[in-house]
């Protein structure tokens, strides 16, 4: 099951919150694919979201965009920030990118985005939002969410 951007804000509208901040914290983020090999690669990604999708643009031909083309699986790390400091926690995000061919939709998207042209665009399915923070300097939260299932909160000492 996987859900979009907007699904997954309106089920967990203060985690919502949470992860677009830690993601605007920031301009560069860790996207990981898959290899043609099925070995992992990483690389820096913009993201952005907007009318209710995550989004994820990429240069033409890049081997990210060429990565999901063949397995839409991806696996997506907010910056952590400078130093250790890691204000906001660690937020990940996983699920599936699909291509956007549709003119329309990259016009919009170009509009408000202005990427250089051409470019790939992806849009996110969301199977799993994680955020992984420590409470008052003695507990490690784990927040967990999937589509079509509440919050599960994990408190370690």
């Amino acid at each position: 099951m996987a859900a979009n951007w907007a699904t997954f804000t309106t089920a967990e509208p203060d985690l919502g919150k949470t992860v677009e901040a830690r993601f605007g914290a920031y301009t560069h983020h860790v996207l990981a694919t898959l290899r043609k090999d099925g070995s992992p690669r990483t690389t820096g990604l913009e993201v952005r979201f907007t009318g209710g999708e995550l989004w994820l643009g990429m240069m033409p031909d890049s081997l990210k965009a060429l990565d999901l083309r063949r397995d839409a699986r991806f696996a997506l790390q907010a910056n952590p920030g400078e130093g250790t400091s890691m204000g906001g926690g660690d937020v990940r995000i996983a699920g599936r990118a699909i291509e956007v061919e549709d003119p329309a939709t990259k016009a919009g998207y170009h509009e408000e985005v202005e990427p250089p042209e051409p470019f790939h665009l992806f849009r996110t399915e969301l199977t799993e939002v994680v955020r992984t923070y420590v409470e008052d300097d003695t507990h490690l939260v784990v927040q967990v969410w999937k589509p079509g299932t509440p919050l599960r909160t994990v408190k370690r000492t």
